[in-house]
């Protein structure tokens, strides 16, 4: 708990990050993915795999964008600054551990957006969503996004049920739908090859291997049909309950476009 206070007081982050709760995020994040470290390992490897399968074969290599870049755990950021010329990091918040994987590349370089474009919506400064992607994008090669797509409504999502209305929304699942939706859409519309990773769905689970509940984390979006997929134990036995673990379906699309 020490370890974490410190690490939420001394990341450098927005103070929109910090009101709208990314900071504490990444925070926990970075806590589980050190106790849940063997758990996650195969699902980590399986999605690296996913970037450089992307990586093969491109006609350019000059930049590449990583969206949610994170903790870069699940990110080949040494295959992908040997292969660019620029490595562009984009995330709300930038957290230790990734600053520290990416310091030793000089042509990686990190850019703090909101990619869910419901910043300034959350905040009261808007009515409408903001940019979901940054203008680095439209000058890449390639475009990762990376564990990111089902992440993004999670936050905003849960400030509307909290608030019962945010601008014009009152639907948590209209609201939620859309984002997810913005976000493919602004993907769809790029040149740049797109490598998308995500977690599909999410199943809680007891020792005797009968679901509990099963949850749609996209909100009814279908990325379409997938050509990798992998089950990713997210909450092993013990780190959420006693007896229950949470399972997500993650699906790869090393060269992604919209059906």
């Amino acid at each position: 708990m020490l370890l974490d206070l410190l690490h939420w007081l001394t990341l450098p982050a927005p103070l929109a990050a910090r009101r709208l709760g990314y900071v504490g995020d990444s925070v926990r994040l970075a806590s589980r993915s050190r106790r849940c470290r063997r758990a996650w390992a195969p699902h980590l490897a399986a999605a690296k795999d996913a970037v450089r399968a992307a990586m093969r074969d491109l006609p350019r290599c000059d930049t590449a964008v990583v969206l949610g870049s994170g903790l870069l755990d699940d990110v080949p950021i040494d295959d992908l600054a040997a292969a660019f010329r620029r490595v562009v990091l984009v995330d709300a918040v930038h957290p230790w551990r990734g600053r520290w994987r990416a310091r030793r590349h000089p042509n990686v370089v990190r850019l703090v957006h909101d990619l869910s474009g419901t910043r300034d919506l959350l905040l009261g400064r808007s009515e409408a969503f903001g940019p979901v992607l940054p203008p680095a994008c439209r000058e890449a090669d390639l475009v990762v996004s990376a564990n990111l797509l089902s992440q993004l409504p999670i936050r905003p999502v849960a400030r509307l049920e909290a608030a019962v209305r945010i601008g014009p929304w009152t639907d948590p699942d209209a609201f939620g739908h859309r984002i997810v939706a913005a976000h493919l859409d602004a993907l769809a519309e790029l040149p740049a090859r797109i490598c998308l990773v995500t977690d599909r769905d999410e199943t809680e689970e007891n020792r005797d291997g009968q679901v509990i509940e099963r949850l749609d984390l996209l909100y009814g979006v279908d990325p379409g049909p997938a050509p990798r997929d992998w089950d990713w134990v997210l909450a092993p036995f013990g780190e959420e309950a006693r007896g229950r673990r949470l399972v997500h379906r993650v699906a790869a699309w090393p060269d992604w476009r919209p059906a």
